[in-house]
């Protein structure tokens, strides 16, 4: 196993701004990242719960966020979350699972291995069928989900 997935913790903080700030300049969605481009600080993201509660209101779907953490340099490659139900909005556009890769760690198999754990995290939750969806232009993605 090359990278392992963990909850986002403060060890990481510095590593998860810096994730954000490399995705935006380069013009990159940030899925599964519980809307970490909208926030200022590490500690205003982590407070997952209550932020996206005020933000969503009934619309709010509860998550389990990832860091994706390659084992050699203990570094973060990627975000991944995995919704804990689907609404509407969910089924047509993003489904359970979300997830990105920095630019500089594609075509390395990283989002193919998240997906695989994610999807053994999901059956311990006692999900037995998850919707996983990209967006049509997104052909890497796609090879990952199929």
């Amino acid at each position: 196993m090359r990278i392992k997935l963990i909850r986002p913790s403060i060890e990481y903080a510095d590593q998860v701004l810096q994730y954000r700030d490399t995705m935006l300049a380069n013009g990159d969605s940030l899925d599964g990242c519980a809307d970490l481009g909208n926030c200022r600080s590490f500690s205003e993201w982590i407070d997952f719960e209550n932020r996206l509660k005020a933000t969503y209101g009934e619309g709010y779907v509860p998550s389990k966020v990832y860091l994706a953490i390659r084992s050699e340099g203990d570094k973060v490659v990627g975000m991944i979350d995995y919704r804990l139900r689907l609404t509407p909005f969910l089924m047509q556009f993003g489904g359970h699972i979300g997830y990105s890769v920095l630019p500089s760690e594609r075509r390395k198999g990283y989002a193919s291995e998240m997906l695989n754990m994610m999807l053994s995290i999901c059956r311990d939750h006692g999900e037995h069928k998850v919707l996983v969806t990209c967006d049509k232009s997104n052909e890497a993605s796609r090879k990952t989900i199929t």
